[in-house]
This record gives structure tokens, sequence and C-alpha cells, in this order.
């Protein structure tokens, strides 16, 4: 048990038996009337996002939460597949919790599994991912590097809007958080 005076960002509580993440709080002291904390909460199992106020110094349940360093096998088509690097022991996650993060996933990549009495809750990437160009159409002369965006093709299969002058076969970094374009990779 904690008090809503100790909450702090990516901490997950029991609210009424469900598993929320604190996204975002606040403590705030109106003028009249006692201290309260306002909160984002985000449910890990639906991704719904709510906002919550709390009575300063309630009484609030933490979820255990266990969160492990795990590499990325493969995927045998009904599950994906990974390790952990300190006990080789292998865990099968569903699609669904995987999500959009299979867009960046690739063999051998390290990534963050959360679990909850042994139930995997979710799957936490590298803020960035470097992906190869698989394919993108040409870009047209008199293209400039401060011009539009075409779409290409990256070696997990997603799409991400890239500037004119990639080519395939080239190297880029990859946002996983909005799968946004950060650069080329220099080798």
């Amino acid at each position: 048990m904690a008090t809503t005076n100790d909450l702090k960002n990516g901490m997950v509580l029991n609210l009424d038996g469900q598993l929320w993440q604190v996204i975002w709080f606040q403590h705030h002291k109106p003028g009249k009337g006692g201290a309260v904390v306002r909160s984002k909460l985000k449910n890990v199992e639906s991704g719904k996002t709510v906002d919550k106020t709390f009575n300063a110094d309630v009484k609030v349940e933490v979820a255990n939460v266990d969160k492990r360093t795990m590499q990325y096998l493969y995927n045998d088509g009904t599950s994906y597949v990974f390790m952990d690097t300190g006990t080789y022991d292998q865990l099968e996650i569903a699609p669904e919790i995987v999500g959009d993060a299979s867009n960046y996933l690739l063999e051998n990549q390290e990534a963050i599994v959360a679990t909850n009495d042994g139930r995997v809750l979710y799957i936490e990437l590298p803020a960035s991912v470097e992906l190869e160009v698989t394919y993108t159409e040409p870009g047209l002369q008199g293209d400039r590097s401060t011009g539009g965006t075409k779409p290409a093709t990256v070696e997990t299969g997603a799409t991400v809007a890239v500037p004119l002058f990639i080519t395939q076969g080239e190297r880029i970094k990859v946002d996983t958080r909005d799968g946004s374009y950060l650069g080329r990779v220099t080798s």
C-alpha cells in the first residue's frame, strides 16, 4: 500500500481489481478545502485512458509488476516467443499483448516484458530502432532534403513516412512510440 502522495509516472496501481498505469500526476492545493492529486491513468489491459482525482494521503494499492529484459526470438504464427536473458526461460506472448510493437520487433532484439502474477501485461521497446528500407519509390529529379515525404516499407513490414532522398537498402532510425522517421543510420 502507498498513499497518493507517493505516486510516480510509470507506477502501476490496482484500483477495483483493474491495473492502471500512472501516465501523469499533479499535486493541487486549491484555495479552499484539502489538497488533491490529479492524475491521468491508462488501463494496462484495454489501453483506455482516464482522468482521476484522489484526495491527498488516500491509500492506494500498488500492483507488483515485474519488468525483465528479454530477447525476442521469433514469431511461430500464433505467438511471439521471448527468452529471459538471465534464466534462458522462454515465454510465449499473444499478438494482442504485443500489439503495434510487432511493427518494430526484429529477431534477437531486446525488449522489456512487464508481468503481474505470471501474466504478461505489456512490452516496452527501446525508444528507437534501426531498420532497413526494403522498398520505396525512387525520388524525383529536383527533390530536396527539406521536401516532402514518401512511404517506405521496412524489414518488419511496417510502413514509415520518410524524406524523398531515402533509397531502398538504406538503414533508418524509427521512433517506436509513434512510428516516425528520426534519421539515417550512418555506418
